[in-house]
C-alpha cells in the first residue's frame, strides 16, 4: 500500500488566516448566539486542528491548537456530514450522556460542516458555551450555514489563486531558463566553432603547414568540448523535460575500469594537469556505466577547471559495506557560501566569466546520482573542496 504524505495543517491555518472576513464571522457568531467560544476547525480522520479562534471564555485553544479528534463531536459530523445543534446538553435526549460535553464542560453547542466545491469535507464552523443557548431556530442555523458556505468559497478562491500564482511563477522560471539556455549555448559553442573554422582555413593554405599537428590537436580539443556540451544539453533536456535521466543498470559491473577510463580521458585532454588516484573498488556495482562515466568526468573536469592552477586533483573510490563511494578533491579558493544552495542548479558557473562549459556538469552529475539512488555532496573549505558521490552497490 502506498503511504500517503502527511497533511499540511499549517497550510490550512495560513489559508484561513488570509481570509479577511473570518474574524468578523467569528465575532458575529458569538454576538448573535451569546456564546463565548467560536472556531473554524480543520478536521480529518486523524486530527482536529483549530485554524481560527475567538475565545471569550478562556477555553484555552489558539490557532494551531489541537483536540483529540476522537473526543470531538466534529469527528462525528465528518462521518455524518450533518450539522449538530444543541441548546442544552442536560435537556438533549441524544447528547445528555455524550462524553464530549462532559469532557469539555459545555452546555450549548453548534457545529456546521464546511464543504469544498468538489464536495470534500474541510472541517467545521463551531461554537460552544458553558451555558445553554437558543440555537435551534432557522435564523441561527441559516446564519451558520451561510457562513460555512462563505468560508468554503474563500478557501476555493484561495486555492485557485495559489494555483494560478504557482503556474505563473513556473512559466516565468521556464521563460528565464529558456532565455538563459539560449544565451549560454550561443556563447559557449561560438568559441570551439571559431577554433575549428580557423584551423580549417589554416590547413587549406598548404598541404602540410608547419603547425599542422598543433592545429589538428586544437581542433580535436574543440570537437571534444562541443561533443561534451551536446551530451550535457541532451541530458539536461531529458532531466528537465522528460521526467529524469533514464539509466540502464548492469547488475555486475566492476566500477574501477570506468574510473580509470574517465581519468585517462581527462589526462589526455589536460596534459598539463596532475590527477592523482586512490581506487580500491573491485566489488561489482549495479550501475549505468555510461552515465557514471559522465558523472565521474563532470566531477573531475569541474575540479580541473576550478582548482588552483598547478596543483593536483585527487580522486578516490571505495566499495565497502554495500556502498560505493567516489570523491574528487582540489585545492583553491573555497566555494562561496551563497553559491552552495544553487551549486547543482543548471547554468550555475560561479562568478568568473572565463569558465568554459554550459554550467550543466554538476546538475547532470546530481541527476545521475539521484537516478542511481545515490547522493552527491560537497564540502568546501579554504584548504580543500571535495565532492563525494555515494550509492548502494545493489548487487546480491
Amino acid at each position: 500500500m502506498t503511504e500517503l504524505a502527511p497533511h499540511d495543517f499549517q497550510a490550512d491555518i495560513d489559508t484561513v488566516r488570509r481570509i479577511d472576513s473570518v474574524p468578523t464571522i467569528l465575532d458575529v457568531v458569538c454576538r448573535t448566539t451569546g456564546m463565548g467560544f467560536a472556531a473554524i476547525a480543520r478536521v480529518t480522520e486523524e486530527r482536529w486542528v483549530a485554524c481560527s479562534v475567538l475565545d471569550n471564555i478562556s477555553f484555552g485553544l489558539e490557532p494551531g491548537g489541537e483536540l483529540k479528534v476522537e473526543t470531538t463531536i466534529c469527528n462525528e459530523i465528518r462521518a455524518s456530514r450533518e450539522a449538530v445543534v444543541i441548546d442544552s446538553v442536560n435537556d438533549d435526549e441524544l447528547y445528555c450522556g455524550h462524553h464530549t460535553p462532559a469532557m469539555y464542560g459545555f452546555q450549548s453547542y453548534i457545529s456546521m460542516p464546511i464543504f469544498r466545491r468538489d464536495g470534500s469535507f474541510f472541517g467545521t464552523l463551531c461554537a460552544i458555551d458553558p451555558q445553554p443557548a437558543k440555537l435551534k431556530n432557522p435564523e441561527v442555523i441559516g446564519m451558520f450555514r451561510l457562513f460555512a458556505e462563505l468560508i468554503a468559497s474563500h478557501l476555493d478562491s484561495a486555492e485557485q489563486l495559489d494555483r494560478a500564482t504557482a503556474e505563473a511563477d513556473h512559466e516565468r522560471k521556464l521563460k528565464e531558463l529558456r532565455e538563459q539556455f539560449m544565451a549560454v549555448l550561443g556563447h559557449d559553442l561560438r568559441n570551439p566553432l571559431a577554433s575549428i573554422a580557423s584551423g580549417v582555413k589554416l590547413l587549406k593554405k598548404s598541404p602540410a603547414p608547419p603547425r599542422r599537428d598543433e592545429i589538428l590537436s586544437l581542433m580535436e580539443g574543440s570537437i571534444s568540448r562541443m561533443h561534451a556540451q551536446i551530451e550535457d544539453l541532451l541530458d539536461f533536456a531529458r532531466a528537465r523535460m522528460g521526467g529524469g535521466i533514464e539509466i540502464d543498470r548492469e547488475t555486475a559491473t566492476p566500477i574501477e575500469p570506468i574510473l580509470h577510463q574517465a581519468v585517462g580521458e581527462l589526462r589526455d585532454t589536460h596534459p598539463q594537469s596532475v590527477i592523482e588516484t586512490d581506487f580500491d573498488a573491485g566489488q561489482p556495482v549495479a550501475c549505468d556505466r555510461q552515465r557514471l562515466a559522465r558523472l565521474f568526468s563532470n566531477l573531475i573536469g569541474n575540479a580541473l577547471s576550478h582548482g588552483e592552477p598547478g596543483t593536483p586533483v585527487y580522486t578516490g573510490a571505495r566499495t565497502e559495506n554495500g556502498v560505493f563511494r567516489f570523491w574528487v578533491a582540489n585545492s583553491g579558493n573555497p566555494i562561496p557560501e551563497d553559491m552552495l544552495p544553487d551549486l547543482f542548479t543548471p547554468f550555475v558557473r560561479g562568478k568568473r566569466t572565463d569558465r568554459q562549459g554550459l554550467g550543466l556538469g554538476l546538475f547532470i552529475a546530481a541527476e545521475v546520482a539521484k537516478m542511481h539512488d545515490g547522493d552527491l555532496d560537497v564540502v568546501s573549505t579554504p584548504e580543500e573542496t571535495r565532492f563525494t558521490f555515494t550509492m548502494p552497490v545493489h548487487v546480491n
